[in-house]
């Protein structure tokens, strides 16, 4: 691909898109002779004249194959919409980008892939949630995308490693300027069997408008969208709009009525998204045989001898419960909750327990997912008489 260096290199002049680089191309015939183009060839190209004075001015103090050779030195990959390695979906996509960046492996042309989004001030239950759907997909074989944001995003990505499968994260800053900081170690665990990548050449940082932009590469790269918990107005929502415009499916997982970051999930299904509570409602959409998905407790072996997964999938809070003696508690909360004539918060559960707060809510949590006890209020819990009261 002798015409790389030159996409990449008009690719970082403002105000050129999908758009401009067709008329380079329908001009010049390459991008190679495009870039030795007057301002005024340029604008005959069909380039307004600010962008064509603008393209000169960056010519005149950029080299291609120096813009390439640090993208090299920072392990970065760039690959353009003809670019055979350009994913599939995404280019099949009217706005797909002109240019991406980059790091790890990238989606083979047949492989599902679906993309899980959500709040970033998740809830104890729509972390669960993501993290049970995520995992298995993932050990169905198929690619779980996000956008490394903290709540949702980066739960999705966690169990999809979890699981020994495929995640990308999308990012709305340059590849070399990782936003949330604190999720460097987790981009390096996905770079690893993953990818990460990017629209924004390196040194661009993390800007509050790139994000819309971003959500629109998420879902076009996917043949699905699932939507854990969103308010009504949230970057998850803009993410359902492009997926809708992209003709992508959108599937939602119903949460509390009272609960804000449920209203946007709960009316998308009122509006016809599919309901989703596991795994195999995505499966079933994508043709995916649900029977490659093992129920975690009956995964064996070599030997032939049952094991527990240490991810998350059927018993996503195992390992969680082990370290914290939550199993332990599980039947003391039950009780508690049968003598209490009314709604109990779950500070008041923890005081009269004298336990952690991380492991009472880790219990309700497994309560709750069991249809055990029920969330009636704020962080107020009450238990179901008419559902067994608790695993032996």
């Amino acid at each position: 691909m002798n015409d790389l260096k030159y996409w990449v290199a008009f690719h970082q002049i403002s105000g050129i898109g999908p758009a401009t680089f067709a008329k380079l191309e329908a001009r010049f015939g390459d991008l190679n002779t495009a870039w030795q183009a007057s301002i005024a060839d340029l604008v005959v190209a069909g380039l307004p004249r600010k962008i064509a004075g603008e393209t000169q001015r960056f010519r005149d103090a950029n080299e291609p194959d120096e813009i390439v050779g640090e993208l090299e030195r920072l392990g970065i990959r760039a690959l353009h919409l003809r670019h055979l390695e350009y994913p599939s979906q995404l280019a099949e996509t009217p706005s797909a980008p002109s240019v991406i960046y980059v790091k790890g492996e990238m989606l083979s042309a047949d492989e599902p892939a679906i993309a899980i989004v959500g709040s970033r001030e998740a809830t104890p239950y729509g972390l669960e949630m993501t993290r049970r759907i995520s995992y298995d997909l993932a050990r169905a074989g198929v690619t779980v995308v996000s956008g490394l944001a903290r709540g949702i995003d980066t739960a999705a990505h966690r169990a999809a490693l979890e699981a020994g499968g495929h995640t990308m994260a999308i990012l709305g800053s340059g590849l070399d300027r990782i936003y949330p900081q604190r999720n460097i170690p987790l981009v390096e665990k996905i770079v690893e069997s993953g990818a990460i990548f990017t629209e924004y050449p390196p040194g661009v940082s993390a800007l509050p408008q790139h994000f819309p932009r971003r959500n629109r590469v998420i879902s076009g790269l996917c043949h699905g969208v699932l939507v854990v918990e969103a308010a009504f107005k949230s970057g998850a929502m803009l993410t359902v709009n492009w997926a809708l415009e992209q003709n992508r499916d959108v599937f939602a997982v119903p949460g509390s009525a009272l609960s804000e970051k449920s209203k946007g999930t709960n009316w998308l299904i009122q509006q016809g998204a599919k309901l989703t509570t596991t795994a195999n409602d995505i499966l079933e959409d994508l043709n995916v045989d649900s029977r490659l998905l093992k129920p975690v407790d009956e995964l064996t072996s070599p030997q032939g001898s049952v094991e527990k997964s240490t991810g998350f999938g059927e018993n996503a809070l195992d390992n969680f419960a082990r370290e914290n003696n939550v199993l332990s508690i599980e039947r003391r909360v039950v009780e508690l909750l049968e003598l209490s004539r009314e709604p109990m918060h779950v500070d008041d559960i923890t005081r009269a327990l004298g336990e952690a707060a991380a492991a009472v809510s880790a219990v309700l949590v497994m309560l709750e997912l069991r249809g055990t006890a029920r969330q009636v209020g704020s962080m107020q819990f009450i238990v179901d008489k008419e559902r067994p009261v608790v695993s032996p």
